[in-house]
């Protein structure tokens, strides 16, 4: 499972794209766990994330379009762009000092097991569903023995809208983070990422939306969401080894 890719680094891309405005500031270019990214929801839901727990519950119902198709027209009113941490904090979660702790342990979750597992079955169950923009998200070749950073894109250079959870946590004192996840799909089959990770061990993969399916993504019943769940095409995708010291691990990420 990946835990590093790179976000957005032109404000134009993002209206292309995703049809959201920009933020003010772009962030880091290699993203890791616990560290601010931003993930894409329609605008009730978003208002709703401020406000507070009370308000979330009817966001995803009332942002919920007629039909399943995409409206490009009114998409960029309707989806917005909100910064958070990536690295999911269930609601549940006692203090900062152990959110700290979990946020890195839970920036992936396997879709298949989304509904059920601890973590993130509240944010599965209550439709709290968001797109994850990136251009690449990174995997580690290990055939050769060594682990080699490989840089996993789209063929035509496009950017990629991953399938997320996001979470509210507010604690005792007020505090509030705003967190998120990548949903993952299997990959023990797929032409191009079954070669990465750990030898042995269920391959995995970012589950990558079709631009087509954002708005039905984020509207669809928590019953219908995982026909999203799905591989993306081995030929849209290229991969390519990496060596450069600003895509390693940076000393202390986990602190």
């Amino acid at each position: 499972m990946s835990t590093h890719y790179e976000t957005l680094q032109h404000a134009d891309t993002y209206r292309e794209a995703f049809a959201v405005e920009p933020p003010a500031a772009l962030g880091e270019r290699h993203l890791w766990p616990r560290k601010p990214g931003f993930f894409i929801v329609h605008a009730a839901t978003a208002t709703a994330l401020a406000q507070g727990p009370a308000s979330t519950a009817g966001a995803v119902e009332e942002a919920a379009p007629t039909t399943a198709s995409d409206t490009p027209s009114d998409a960029a009113s309707t989806r917005v762009l909100v910064p958070a941490q990536w690295g999911l904090v269930p609601h549940w979660v006692k203090s900062a000092s152990d959110a700290k702790l979990r946020a890195p342990k839970l920036v992936n979750a396997k879709s298949d097991l989304a509904s059920t597992g601890t973590a993130f079955r509240d944010a599965w169950l209550n439709g709290q569903r968001c797109i994850v923009p990136m251009v690449a998200f990174y995997e580690d070749d290990l055939r050769s023995g060594k682990a080699v950073p490989t840089r996993v894109a789209r063929v035509d250079g496009k950017p990629m809208g991953v399938a997320g959870l996001w979470a509210r946590w507010q604690g005792a004192d007020g505090e509030v983070i705003i967190s998120y996840c990548l949903l993952t799909v299997n990959a023990n089959n797929h032409a191009l990422l079954h070669r990465y990770g750990q030898p042995g061990s269920e391959k995995s993969m970012p589950a990558i939306l079709n631009e087509g399916a954002y708005d039905a993504w984020l509207t669809a019943r928590p019953d219908k969401a995982k026909e999203f769940m799905r591989q993306y095409a081995a030929e849209k995708l290229t991969a390519n080894p990496v060596e450069k010291r600003a895509d390693k691990v940076p000393k202390g990420w986990l602190g």
